[in-house]
């Protein structure tokens, strides 16, 4: 198991990667402060219930835990309002108070709702991530959380870090072929933002990622958690450096709001998106033409999308980029150049 340190101005938490981490969770938990006196309510979705969510039930009242659980649809339409109530219903139900802890268990979705109904029960209450997707490696680790609005993603939430973040890599295996490719585009963005020596280093072991090896699997979460774990640690709130987070993201999101969130997943959108914002960074800002190239080389590599071939009006996705990010996007686009000359 491989762990690195999150610190914000507010808390400070670990991030825990390797085989068989959900096996360690007691352990990890009581060195934290959750003992069994304080009440534990998955929060899960209805492909991983099934999968995980009752074997971890069980494993934690097998440990002494009082553990209730809770599912709602998967995928991205469940993320709303009307989703976080009836969860929060079953939190009430159960008998959660404000000494209880909620345990995202699921991907990027699960993560989000699960840490924003966290944020809100009795004005807030702690929460670890445990993350089933590998797209979900981004998602868990910053703190933000919340849902989608009808006009748009993400527009209601709030910031709210974990307890801690548990990775057991072995859950990876159950995951479609799309899902895999779909959660290596967040990883390939930590490396374009940051560091060539990762973007060289996927590009090296892509087949071996792509296949699932464990081994690559932890070393590519963890250097991509460094380097949200690095940004975030500087600005928890997103007043600067932590837009370099969003690349890809612009472009990206509208993609996923312009069609109904039903033909890209997150991953491929965001794929989209760098591809789109390299080129950006290049006829704008003079990025050099070198950043196209391996942009697209190291997404076509990963099985990714570059280009988007639906019809949609280009008016709409320019309104729905507009919409997601109001501040000028040059300062991600500045951020990227001048990380690509690292």
């Amino acid at each position: 198991m491989r762990t690195l340190t999150v610190n914000t101005s507010n808390q400070c938490y670990s991030i825990h990667i390797g085989r068989g981490t959900y096996q360690m969770l007691p352990r990890l938990m009581k060195e934290v402060g959750v003992e069994k006196d304080r009440k534990l309510m998955v929060i899960t979705d209805s492909s991983v219930a099934p999968l995980y969510g009752q074997s971890l039930q069980a494993s934690l009242r097998a440990e002494g835990y009082q553990v209730g659980m809770t599912v709602f649809p998967a995928g991205e339409e469940s993320k709303n309002l009307s989703v976080v109530e009836r969860v929060i219903g079953d939190c009430l139900q159960f008998g959660l108070d404000r000494s209880s802890v909620v345990l995202a268990l699921g991907g990027g979705v699960v993560g989000d709702l699960a840490g924003f109904v966290a944020a809100t029960y009795m004005r807030g209450i702690p929460f670890i991530q445990l993350p089933t997707t590998l797209l979900a490696h981004d998602s868990s680790v910053g703190g933000k959380v919340g849902v989608n609005h009808a006009l748009g993603k993400n527009y209601i939430g709030a910031f709210h870090q974990p307890l801690m973040v548990v990775f057991d890599v072995d859950v990876l295996r159950s995951l479609p072929a799309r899902q895999v490719h779909s959660g290596l585009a967040e990883v390939a963005k930590h490396a374009l933002i940051w560091d060539v020596s990762f973007v060289e280093w996927l590009e090296a072991h892509a087949e071996e990622l792509l296949a699932l090896s464990p081994e690559r699997l932890t070393e590519a979460i963890f250097r991509g958690c460094e380097v949200k774990s690095a940004v975030v640690s500087q600005d928890e709130k997103e007043l600067g450096i932590r837009s370099i987070l969003n690349y890809g993201h612009t472009i990206g999101h509208a993609l996923e709001a312009v069609s109904g969130y039903r033909v890209y997943t997150h991953g491929e959108a965001v794929a989209i998106g760098m591809a789109g914002a390299s080129r950006l960074s290049v006829r704008l800002l003079g990025a050099p033409g070198e950043l196209v190239d391996r942009t697209e080389q190291l997404l076509r590599r990963l099985r990714l999308p570059i280009r988007y071939a639906e019809n949609w009006p280009l008016p709409a996705l320019l309104e729905a980029m507009k919409r997601i990010r109001k501040r000028a996007v040059a300062s991600i686009l500045l951020f990227c150049r001048a990380s690509w000359d690292r």
